[in-house]
C-alpha cells in the first residue's frame, strides 16, 4: 500500500514500542481485510515471476498476504494474523493457519519458496522474522521480498500504516547474508506519485474519514492501482537504489559452510 503513496519526507520519529507497533498494525489491517475483496494472483504484476519461481517450487508459503495474494491458492499454504483474512481464505479453500512471522507455525526447511511482502517494515524484531522466513526456507529455495528504502523518506503515512522503518540497502543486504539469503534478482516495486498530494489527501481521509476511505482505497484506488501498474522489471543482483522508493527481492537461500 505504501507503494501507491510515497509524498514528502520527514524523519522518522522515535520508534514505537513492540507492543504498541503491533496494536497499530492489528486495527489497521484487520479494517482494511474487513472491507476487502481477494484479489488473486494473477492480478498483480508479480504474477509472471511468481508463476516461473512456482513451477519449480511444490512446497510454497505466503506469509501475510492479506488479501493481496502474490501466490495460487492451489497449492499454496497461507498464514496471516489478521482474523478476516484468515477467514476469507479459509471460505476460499485455502490452507491458511493464523499466525506471526515472528513465530512461523510450520517446521524447518519446509518450503521450496516462500513470500512475504510488504511485512518486514512492519516488524518491530526483524531480525527474528527474517530467521523466521530463512528457517522455513529449503536449502536452495527461493524467498520473495519486499519493502521501502531510505529513512529519509519516511513519511507521516509509514507510522499510519505501521512501519517499523525503511531500510538501507548495504545495512539489507548484510542482514540477508548473515541468514545465507543472497540476493539474485531485484526490481522497483510500487507505484510513486510525482506529487505528495495523493499522501496528504490519504491522510485526511483516514484519520478523519477512516470507513469512507477504507471505502475508497477497496473499490476505486486499488482497482485503478491493478490497471496502472508498469510489468516488473528484474535485474541481476542488486539494482542502484537512490531513486527507488521500494524494492522487490528475490533472495537464494545458500547452503551452509561446512569446514
Amino acid at each position: 500500500m505504501h507503494g501507491l503513496l510515497a509524498g514528502s519526507t520527514n524523519p522518522p520519529p522515535p520508534p514505537p514500542s513492540a507492543a504498541a507497533l503491533l496494536d497499530t498494525n492489528q486495527r489497521f489491517y484487520d479494517a482494511l481485510w474487513s472491507d476487502s475483496r481477494l484479489i488473486e494472483a494473477d492480478r498483480f504484476n508479480t504474477w509472471p515471476l511468481m508463476q516461473e519461481l512456482a513451477a519449480q517450487a511444490p512446497r510454497r508459503l505466503e506469509v501475510a498476504p492479506g488479501l493481496r495474494l502474490r501466490l495460487p491458492i492451489a497449492g499454496t499454504q497461507f498464514v496471516d494474523r489478521s482474523p478476516p483474512a484468515v477467514t476469507t481464505l479459509a471460505q476460499r479453500r485455502a490452507a491458511v493457519a493464523r499466525g506471526c512471522i515472528t513465530a512461523l507455525p510450520f517446521g524447518s526447511a519446509a518450503f521450496d519458496l516462500v513470500c512475504a511482502l510488504d511485512i518486514i517494515e512492519h516488524v518491530d524484531d526483524d531480525e527474528r522474522a527474517l530467521a523466521e522466513l530463512a528457517r522455513v526456507t529449503a536449502a536452495g529455495g527461493v524467498l520473495v521480498l519486499s519493502t521501502p528504502l531510505h529513512a529519509a523518506r519516511w513519511t507521516a503515512f509509514d507510522a499510519f500504516v505501521g512501519h517499523r522503518r525503511r531500510y538501507e540497502p548495504e545495512p539489507l543486504l548484510a542482514q540477508l547474508a548473515r541468514h545465507r539469503l543472497r540476493v539474485e534478482r531485484s526490481a522497483a516495486f510500487g507505484m510513486q506519485p510525482r506529487s505528495s498530494l495523493p499522501l496528504e489527501w490519504s491522510m485526511y481521509y483516514l484519520t478523519r474519514h477512516p470507513a469512507r476511505a477504507m471505502w475508497l482505497y477497496n473499490r476505486v484506488i486499488m482497482p485503478i492501482a491493478l490497471r496502472l501498474q508498469d510489468p516488473l522489471h528484474l535485474h541481476a543482483g542488486m539494482i542502484p537504489t537512490a531513486q527507488v522508493d521500494e524494492v522487490l527481492l528475490v533472495c537464494r537461500k545458500d547452503e551452509p559452510v561446512s569446514w
